[in-house]
């Protein structure tokens, strides 16, 4: 049975999600498992980078081939009844210039705050610097929801990815620059995930 209905409020990974009433019964819970979320990078983005001398590359075992980003999804929870939830992602991005390169990697789509951003954890020069917030996210289209029991398959595109505020702030100060401004389109994601229901009695 397939769902048109909004499965999310909001999302920005992907994931942002947050799963509609009804949408799966049964289990409060659900684990996303396997499946990835998919980026291409603006134009905008990438030309930013590249007037600033910076070049992008992926972060095992995420990849990056003619300005589209792969990054593959391990697990992830998501409350049914609250609306609340998180995504993980393995890999992430490279952001080197000269002898400088920012890691951003161990995305995490998060929908338990106020708005879906995506968190993520930044070293530089391998050097930690903690998990800062790095993406807005902001839904397009509807969800598509495959729905086979105890276990289902999720799909959500058109997701506009933009630089969040703290992630501007902390890019500027490391490059020494002043041109990563909050609202810089970064993308369009599309998340494509599996779930399952964890302690379904069905």
């Amino acid at each position: 049975m397939t769902f048109q209905r909004p499965l999310f409020r909001s999302l920005a990974l992907a994931a942002a999600l947050t799963l509609a009433a009804g949408a799966v019964s049964a289990a409060p819970t659900v684990s996303t498992i396997g499946g990835d979320t998919r980026v291409t990078l603006s134009s905008t983005f990438l030309g930013a980078l590249g007037s600033l001398g910076v070049t992008a590359s992926p972060s095992f075992p995420a990849s990056i081939r003619n300005g589209n980003a792969r990054f593959p999804i391990p697990t992830g929870e998501i409350d049914a009844t609250t609306f609340k939830g998180e995504i993980v992602h393995n890999g992430g991005l490279n952001l080197t210039a000269g002898t400088l390169t920012v890691n951003i990697s161990s995305f995490v789509i998060d929908t338990t705050g106020s708005a879906p951003v995506l968190t993520g954890i930044a070293k530089v020069n391998d050097s930690l610097v903690g998990r800062i917030t790095l993406f807005n996210l902001a839904l397009g289209s509807a969800p598509q929801v495959q729905s086979y029991g105890r276990y289902g398959t999720l799909r959500i595109n058109d997701v506009a990815v933009t630089l969040n505020a703290e992630a501007a702030a902390t890019l500027n100060d490391v490059f020494g620059v002043t041109a990563f401004a909050a609202g810089l389109p970064i993308g369009t994601a599309r998340v494509n995930t599996a779930f399952f229901e964890p302690d379904s009695s069905h």
